[in-house]
Formats: C-alpha cells, sequence, structure tokens
C-alpha cells in the first residue's frame, strides 16, 4: 500500500497536478472490513464480482432503486480526480435548488478571483482638527463587508482615537456604507426566514456598528455627544486606522458551520473586485458566468441568485458543481484553501454527527446543504485504493430532508468502500 500511495503522489508531482497534496486518510480499517458491516441488506444482496470502480457503479445502481427516489428528483454525479475520469452520472443535467452548496459556487470564484490571502477591511478616518483634546470634525467608520469584525477591532478603532490624544468628539460619527447597494435582503429570501443583515458595516455579525462604537468610544474615556448618520468618506480624510481578515478566515466558518451572512458577505467582496462603489449581487453573478463559461458549460442554463444557497431562486445541476470541484483541484491556489474548509465527515462542522463509522470518518470532506424540500451534498472522498473523487448529490422534493441526508450517506459508504 505505501509503494502505491508513493507512486501516486509522485505521479501528482510529475504530472503537476497540485504541490500540496492532502493525505488521503488511513484506510486500515476499511481494507479489513466487509461489505455487510455497513451497507443495507438490498445493496448487497447478490456479491460483488467486479473490481473497482465497477463494483462502485453496480452499488451505486442499486442505491437508484431506493423508494425515496421514485417520488423525488435527485441529481448525482461522482467524478474519479486521480484516474480523471468520470465514474457515475444520474440526472447530473437536471437544474435544482442547491440550498447550501451554493456556498461552493460562491467560494470557487471568490478564490479563483481574490485569492485566500485577499483581505475583508473596515476603514477608520476622521476629517477636521484636532485642538485641546477636542476633534472638531468628524469621524468616518468605512464598511468592507468583514463578517468577523468584533469587539477587539472595535476597542483597536477606539485606541487609535486616543493615539492622537482625543478625549472629546464634537462631530459626527459617520457610516459609510457606500461599498455595495442598498439591499437589506437577499433575492428569493423567504421573509420568514432567520436572515442575515447585509450591511458593510457589521460588529460580532449584528448591524449596530456606530451605537457600539460610541458605547466603546464612552468606555474608553473619549466623550461623545455627536450625532450619528450615513455618509460618504469625504476626500481629504486622514485614515487613523484599518482592521482586516484574511477570505481564507472568512471561508473556515462559511463552509464548516455553513455561515450565511459570510457567503454574502464573500459574494459582495467578489462583486466589489471591479472597483466600484454599490457593488451588488449582479456585478458577483458576472464573474460566476464567466468562470462557469470557462468550464465549457453554458452559464445562461442556471440561476445565481445569492451567495448563501438561502434563495429559492437558485437553480444548478450535480454536473455544474463537479465541474467547479474538479477546476478547484486543478488549480493549487484555490484547492490549498477550499479543501481544508469543508466540513470533514464525523469530525466536524455540519458533517460532525454524520457518516461516522470507519468507511467514512475523516475520508469525506463536503459541503451540506438543506432547504424545505432540499438536501444536498458536495465535496471530496478518498476511496478505499486512495483514489481521490469529487461528487455532488441533490435530492430535491424529499419530505423529509433526513431522507435525503441518508441517501447521501449511503453513496459516500458506497464510493468509499473496497
Amino acid at each position: 500500500m505505501k509503494k502505491i500511495v508513493l507512486t501516486f503522489y509522485i505521479l501528482c508531482l510529475t504530472c503537476g497536478v497540485w504541490a500540496q497534496l492532502p493525505e488521503p486518510p488511513l484506510a486500515d480499517s476499511i481494507q479489513n472490513a466487509s461489505q455487510s458491516d455497513f451497507l443495507p441488506d438490498s445493496i448487497i444482496e447478490a456479491p460483488v464480482q467486479q473490481s473497482w470502480p465497477g463494483n462502485v457503479v453496480e452499488r451505486l445502481d442499486r442505491l437508484m432503486e431506493e423508494p425515496l427516489l421514485k417520488k423525488t428528483q435527485l441529481g448525482l454525479m461522482v467524478y474519479d480526480l486521480t484516474a480523471d475520469s468520470t465514474i457515475y452520472r444520474h440526472g447530473e443535467k437536471q437544474t435544482l435548488r442547491p440550498a447550501s452548496i451554493m456556498k461552493v459556487v460562491t467560494a470557487v470564484a471568490a478564490l479563483d478571483r481574490l485569492g485566500g490571502n485577499h483581505k475583508f477591511r473596515t476603514l477608520l478616518y476622521y476629517k477636521g482638527q484636532v485642538a485641546d483634546s477636542v476633534l472638531k470634525g468628524d469621524v468616518y467608520c468605512v464598511g468592507g463587508m468583514d463578517p468577523l469584525f468584533d469587539a477587539d477591532d472595535m476597542k483597536a478603532f477606539a485606541d487609535s482615537l486616543r493615539s492622537l490624544g482625543i478625549t472629546s468628539i464634537s462631530g459626527r460619527l459617520i457610516a459609510d456604507t457606500s461599498m455595495k447597494d442598498d439591499t437589506r435582503l437577499g433575492e428569493g429570501w423567504c421573509w420568514d426566514d432567520d436572515n442575515p443583515t447585509l450591511t458593510p458595516l457589521l460588529i460580532a455579525e449584528k448591524d449596530e456598528f456606530l451605537r457600539s462604537f460610541a458605547n466603546v468610544l464612552r468606555g474608553q474615556g473619549i466623550r461623545v455627544d455627536s450625532t450619528l448618520a450615513e455618509g460618504v468618506l469625504p476626500s481629504g480624510a486622514v485614515r487613523i486606522g484599518s482592521r482586516s481578515h484574511l477570505l481564507e478566515a472568512v471561508l473556515q466558518p462559511m463552509m464548516k458551520d455553513s455561515r450565511n451572512l459570510y457567503a454574502e458577505a464573500m459574494a459582495y467582496r467578489l462583486a466589489a473586485s471591479g472597483g466600484t462603489r454599490r457593488a451588488s449581487y449582479a456585478q458577483a453573478r458576472q464573474y460566476i458566468r464567466k468562470l462557469v463559461g470557462r468550464l465549457g458549460l453554458n452559464a445562461g442554463e442556471y440561476k445565481f441568485a445569492d451567495g448563501s444557497g438561502l434563495s429559492l431562486y437558485n437553480y444548478v445541476s450535480a454536473e455544474l458543481m463537479v465541474s467547479l470541484l474538479r477546476y478547484a483541484y486543478q488549480n493549487p491556489r484555490i484547492y490549498s484553501s477550499l479543501y481544508p474548509s469543508l466540513p470533514i465527515a464525523g469530525q466536524d462542522g455540519t458533517l460532525e454527527k454524520r457518516m461516522t463509522d470507519p468507511v467514512t470518518r475523516g475520508r469525506v470532506r463536503a459541503k451540506t446543504g438543506t432547504l424545505t424540500g432540499v438536501s444536498s451534498l458536495a465535496g471530496y472522498c478518498w476511496t478505499a485504493n486512495n483514489h481521490l473523487l469529487c461528487f455532488c448529490i441533490i435530492n430535491q422534493g424529499v419530505m423529509r430532508n433526513a431522507s435525503g441526508r441518508d441517501f447521501q450517506d449511503k453513496v459516500c459508504r458506497t464510493l468509499c468502500l473496497p
């Protein structure tokens, strides 16, 4: 086995697939397990005679007889990245609602254009004069859609003012949110969902920036009698503070914990990458469509409505999702950030309590998705013979999302078994 893995690594490096290939999880427990230990009777009625991947195809064919699939829609595609070939497809071209696997679309597009080292910045300026410890002028907080901006960052802003000897502000505290448009909710979001507020200035993920800033300033001994207002940073303003977080840092909670706000923030950073103010999701959509076109697919066949998958207007296909995952794998700059951000089966994130058996635990890294009637899963998995696969499973029309999750777990077990 060690010789096989070593040969596989040498081939990958020789072919230039990528420089930092993740190590496959140990497969000893899988090699020693029988199929009957992990698959339901309906899948092992007859002994599998074929070698891999023919045996995988045969087992997946049997899964297609599940009662769930007789009354629901399924989009399924599995691609062997190691062998560079498609293993399985079923309804892979159907356009279905992605739910939160839409975050994979957002992540790949943002990493492709911006890179993992891109910074989400929040800036602090003032315009006026400081005399006798009094700022006679305005303080501007310029939002950059950073969902990670927290109390420590706010304290650093207050410290920036204190470092100038300011103990009182006679002007206004002004929020500059001109980085994006005025929309506060995404297109196609249900009004009764727990939706995030889409504003470029956030504190601990809440739309309470200026009020919180004023309170922190007072707590630092800086008198604030000024008005809280909105406006645009004027020319000639002096920058006195900057706080930032890397795109990679935003990506972790976005994917591991499926944080919708983080995905929307990333979509707007993508939208604003052209340098214009008042960015809208329509601009992010343009970049996504261009990427889809580069994959050899027709972007006009899909609908991209938001960054998180909350929208009921999103429509993708399993084929599109697999193409994006394959593209990410082929580009080290994307893959080195995307792969570690995905939930790990049986270990963390939204997959912590799923696929905990020895066959799949630690061997599946995938983004989950859940909406009413939709359950989805898309990502990567290591097979027992240490091939790396990418896959997408979308179950639509399911009355119980648990039924979709159960089916997806069976597919992943099938892929991981010898």
